[in-house]
């Protein structure tokens, strides 16, 4: 049977940029870093198991102990990860998590410490390797949110926003860098409202913007180790951060806009956490990962 032009003209270019691939190297290369790909830590394909698969592998969650924060801990406990708790005042709530955690099989503490406080951070890690013997995931949970038009802003309020985000951000990373074993995982807690740009969260958002630079930096910065670093931006959740000032029908609008037609829930973004946490997100690093449900 004749072939076509078409059909000969393709099957001599396959061939033709094979050889070129291969007289370059390309193709050994690329087979190479398939077998690196399918040749990861054990401690990133057995999930909240490490290589040795005895050890659990352990989880720092700053600004635990409600919302989010809380949400996170307690998934990554059911996962099996040994939990380090964090607090600055909620003591009783962040006891109560950490209680929880417990109750379902894995094991947990709570720690008070003001993630301004670079020595308060150190200590945090302290405590993961005195009590666990080291940390593998590390989520930088702490914020606040303090919402005003620019020439209302106070300064007091911008001031907290900038320690607590960013100052705090930077102490836990920093902390982190040092000292989360090879092959573990490092979230920081951006905001989708970094693209709403929407008026009276000017510095809110860029304080937010803030983490998504810490990630992609640090990604590159701990390259060799293993260590994937994202950071993860909620859209409208159902915590008192977002719900406190609004009415009934002004977060009703919010989940209309929505596709799935409802707020998202503490709970979805803990388990975004926990499916990045998974082998099987490993090459998934120095990205924003949007959970928003598709409102942005």
């Amino acid at each position: 049977m004749e072939m076509r032009q078409d059909q000969r003209t393709s099957g001599t270019n396959d061939v033709s940029r094979r050889k070129m691939l291969t007289g370059a190297g390309v193709l050994a290369a690329s087979a190479a870093l398939s077998g690196a790909a399918q040749a990861q830590p054990a401690a990133d394909q057995d999930g909240a198991r490490r290589k040795d698969g005895e050890s659990p592998r352990v989880a720092l969650v700053t600004g635990s102990s409600r919302g989010i924060g809380a949400a996170i801990a307690r998934r990554l406990g059911r996962d099996g990860y040994r939990v380090v708790v964090n607090c600055e005042v909620n003591r009783d709530l962040a006891h109560q998590v950490a209680q929880d955690i417990e109750a379902g099989g894995s094991r947990a503490i709570w720690r008070q410490a003001d993630v301004r406080d670079p020595a308060a951070v150190r200590g945090l890690f302290d405590a993961c390797e005195e009590s666990f013997g080291g940390v593998d995931v590390v989520v930088a949970n702490a914020g606040v949110m303090h919402l005003a038009p620019f020439a209302d802003m106070t300064d007091q309020d911008f001031d907290h926003m900038i320690d607590v985000n960013i100052r705090g951000g930077f102490n836990t990373l920093r902390e982190a860098a040092r000292r989360v074993r090879d092959g573990g995982r490092i979230f920081t807690t951006s905001s989708t409202i970094t693209k709403f740009r929407t008026p009276a969260y000017g510095p809110y958002a860029a304080s937010k913007m803030a983490q998504e630079l810490y990630a992609s930096v640090l990604a590159k910065e701990l390259a060799g180790r293993n260590i994937s670093v994202m950071a993860v931006a909620p859209g409208v959740v159902n915590t008192t951060l977002f719900t406190d000032g609004k009415s009934e029908t002004q977060i009703a609008g919010f989940a209309q806009r929505t596709p799935h037609g409802r707020i998202g829930e503490p709970e979805d973004i803990a388990n975004v956490i926990s499916l990045l946490c998974s082998g099987d997100a490993y090459w998934v690093n120095g990205e924003v990962v949007y959970a928003n449900g598709g409102i942005a």
